[in-house]
């Protein structure tokens, strides 16, 4: 496992570890704010949740590089089972049938082709890698790339029976499922919603799951994203990530009796809690935000994955989601603003029942992404989510300074002297004078769609400004 440093940003720094300290001095105009080490050094990734590669490739270069976007987040690109008589749920893709890449998301070329498109747009690429088991069908079935089994505990040439866990060699719970979430042996060695659990204390399974992620590595793939990895023990996952040459966050739930500061050992941790959080306060009380992080017994920053919501929390409840309108909006603003963790944007798809499919053909395969037709949320591109990438990229490092509250639902801070936002979550306008930080000069609101208001701030870093209900305004230095 590397660093989270992508390989663009290591190029970068290379550069300035070369460029001769006057010409480092001749570009600054005032001293900033002391920075402390960045925690994000990935920028803002978009989870673009069962796009297509070919999708994917046009969002990198017409969207997402242009736009400042670090990276995107894809969803499982093996191949899955393909299930025509139940729809073609969206979860078909969370349970592999070989590690061929052809997939309803496309074949191996559709996602080589994205991975350089993406590149090329100066965008790195993390896979959601589902490493903890194959699928869930007790009488077998076939793949989007024509594999077939005949039963889910073996995959011809792949994996066979020996290569799971079971009741009761393995698994306390007679059903073989898992049942308690606090005890340990049944959430790590049995079966997580019926599905085929690998046991990845095996060294040919953690063989074979290397091969898999050194192949997308090998492909371009800047990093993953792994799935279940509650289930699968701390002490596995770091023998598979410490082969793979790749940036690793995990998804490990907090709760039950898995703790998660092993988890550390092999990459950062997505944020529950934070988005959890979230929808607390944004349906509360945002001026209690003001601490929020480490101290309400999150990650440490530096180790943390922040986001509002995920395919999984959508269809929950657990979070707030696109169904939450400006409210939803509006929290995505502060976790792109807020100094903590490593930010990312979720865009899926609108649907009515939990198990819908993605927009698809009748063979499953996903159609290319419209974000003009309504099917598909595009929460990345909303402006509002656009300007705040800018803002974040502009105030890198900087602390968060000069807190407001009104004791209720508005909230401002500044990060550093560096940038502004005030966030109004209520439903009248907001007009006061602010101490923004900012040196003296006229700034614009880069969250409008259209030319929004500019701010004149004073010698003394003040500056009124009008929140309108339910909307934010966000300044920075490079917008003056």
């Amino acid at each position: 496992m590397r660093s989270r440093l992508s390989t663009r940003n290591r190029a970068l720094a290379a550069i300035v570890a070369v460029l001769p300290a006057t010409a480092l001095l001749t570009s600054v105009t005032a001293a900033p704010a002391a920075a402390k080490p960045q925690a994000d050094d990935r920028g803002v990734i978009v989870n673009m949740f069962q796009w297509n590669w070919d999708s994917v490739a046009a969002e990198c270069a017409e969207v997402l590089g242009p736009q400042g976007f670090g990276g995107v987040q894809v969803s499982p690109p093996q191949e899955s089972i393909s299930l025509p008589g139940a729809d073609h749920p969206w979860w078909e893709v969370y349970q592999p049938v070989s590690y061929q890449l052809t997939s309803r998301l496309g074949d191996r070329a559709d996602f080589a082709a994205m991975v350089r498109s993406c590149d090329a747009a100066g965008v790195d690429v993390y896979v959601d890698a589902v490493l903890n088991h194959m699928t869930g069908q007790n009488n077998g079935g076939t793949g989007y790339g024509g594999s077939t089994f005949t039963d889910k505990h073996v995959y011809p040439g792949l994996y066979s029976g020996n290569d799971f866990h079971y009741h009761p060699q393995h698994c306390p719970n007679p059903s073989g499922e898992i049942a308690d979430y606090d005890n340990l042996a049944e959430v790590q060695n049995c079966e997580l919603l019926g599905l085929a659990d690998l046991r990845t204390d095996f060294y040919y399974v953690r063989d074979t799951l290397v091969a898999y992620l050194n192949d997308l590595v090998g492909l371009g793939v800047d990093g993953f994203r792994v799935d279940a990895a509650k289930h699968i023990p701390a002490d596995d996952l770091r023998a598979i990530a410490d082969r793979v040459d790749a940036d690793v966050y995990q998804e490990v739930i907090p709760g039950g009796a898995v703790r998660l500061d092993p988890y550390r050992a092999s990459g950062d941790l997505l944020e529950f809690t934070f988005a959890r959080k979230l929808k607390e306060q944004f349906h509360g009380n945002i001026a209690h935000l003001e601490t929020i992080g480490e101290s309400w017994g999150m990650q440490p920053d530096e180790y943390a994955v922040t986001f509002v919501d995920n395919h999984d929390t959508e269809r929950d409840g657990s979070t707030l989601s696109y169904r939450d309108g400006p409210t939803y909006r509006l929290a995505t603003v502060f976790t792109l603003a807020w100094d903590y963790g490593s930010p990312q944007v979720y865009t899926g798809f609108r649907f009515s029942g939990r198990d819908e499919s993605p927009p698809a053909n009748a063979d499953g395969t996903v159609r290319p992404v419209d974000c003009g037709s309504g099917e598909w949320t595009c929460t990345h591109r909303d402006p509002a989510v656009r300007g705040m990438v800018g803002w974040r990229s502009a105030v890198a490092g900087a602390p968060v300074r000069n807190w407001w509250t009104n004791g209720d639902n508005a909230i401002a801070f500044s990060r550093g002297d560096a940038g502004f936002v005030a966030i109004n979550n209520t439903s009248a306008p907001l007009t006061r004078e602010f101490t923004t930080g900012l040196p003296q000069g006229t700034y614009c609101d880069v969250l409008a769609a259209s030319d929004g208001q500019c701010v004149q701030v004073s010698g003394s870093g003040r500056a009124t400004i009008t929140v309108q209900p339910k909307d934010a305004v966000a300044i920075h230095v490079a917008t003056e």
